[in-house]
């Protein structure tokens, strides 16, 4: 069965998502990609507080070009103690969708449906498709092993082919694009369209510190390693020598602790504030405690450059 295409959902010009990264993500790449006709997403929780988060969509409005659209995404858990003012904020503002990750969207599908926001719903696996498919979900991204950040564990071609064969909506690919051939590769094995991250952190307007760009650089795919020690989540991280140091596994009193049915929730909690600090203060300075988290598509990042260009490679 056809599905619709990711540049007839959101009326862009290329099946390209510029995917929403912690810290990275701004309105000035967002902005540079809705003028080479994708759409660029940015997290929430990239704003302290509400207020700048309503500039930041406002900001995007204005800036908005025929073949470009914008969102933002949702950490839509208990970790995230803003999740319910953000979803209010998105809604009131009408932005062109919203990207849910790390729970149930039920809520999110529902207040942003009667907005006329789209929703797109992160996935790993076939059972949570389908329940965000039944949910109302406009369209599931497929998170596969090659992604960045909080990554699948299936290769893209099986689980794209696996959520086209199961579920009837559009599924968007996400990790391992970096290229316009990656991208027809992903398109051809049935995905509507690709988002892509990583190779974006190394971008001139990316709202990291040269360093981390620079070792966006000069690592590569086999440098990729996964961690709990960030959000208690497995994540990919650049394997730096501080990571090196620490080890990438929990703690042992945090495995304890999340064997208590009643104390897991806080762990989480605790561990996610943690590593979202650490993570914070790598990304914008100098410091030995190199947490940097990226996806092996960094593998074809040679320079830093402008958005557009690293655009033109996933396009041209």
């Amino acid at each position: 069965m056809s599905k619709q295409s990711l540049t007839d959902i959101l009326n862009i010009k290329h099946p390209v998502l510029m995917a929403p990264m912690f810290l990275v993500s701004n309105t000035k790449m967002v902005i540079e990609g809705m003028k080479c006709g994708i759409a660029g997403c940015i997290p929430a929780l990239n704003y302290r507080t509400l207020e700048e988060l309503k500039t930041a969509i406002q900001e995007l409005k204005a800036a908005k070009t025929e073949g470009g659209s914008f969102g933002f995404n949702l950490i839509v858990n208990k970790s995230n103690v803003k999740y319910k003012e953000q979803l209010r904020m998105l809604c009131d503002e009408k932005v062109d969708f919203i990207v849910t990750s790390l729970g149930s969207p039920e809520e999110t599908i529902r207040e942003a449906h009667k907005a006329g926001v789209k929703v797109f719903c992160d996935v790993t696996d076939l059972a949570y498709a389908k329940k965000v498919e039944s949910l109302g979900a406009d369209a599931i991204i497929a998170v596969n092993n090659q992604a960045g950040g909080h990554r699948g564990n299936i290769d893209p071609e099986a689980l794209i082919k696996l959520l086209n064969d199961n579920t009837a909506i559009p599924v968007i690919s996400a990790g391992g694009v970096s290229t316009k051939a990656d991208l027809d590769k992903m398109l051809s094995y049935g995905a509507v369209g690709v988002s892509v991250g990583s190779p974006f952190i190394a971008s001139e307007e990316s709202g990291v510190s040269q360093e981390y760009k620079q070792a966006c650089v000069d690592y590569g795919a086999g440098d990729i390693v996964m961690t709990e020690r960030i959000s208690g989540t497995p994540c990919t991280v650049i394997n730096t020598p501080y990571v090196q140091k620490v080890g990438t596994k929990q703690p042992w009193i945090e495995r304890i602790l999340n064997k208590n049915k009643k104390l897991k929730k806080w762990v989480k909690m605790f561990r996610f504030y943690i590593g979202m600090k650490a993570t914070e203060k790598a990304a914008k300075e100098v410091t030995y405690k190199t947490v940097w988290v990226a996806g092996p598509s960094i593998e074809e990042t040679r320079a830093i450059l402008p958005v557009q260009q690293i655009v033109q490679k996933l396009i041209q």
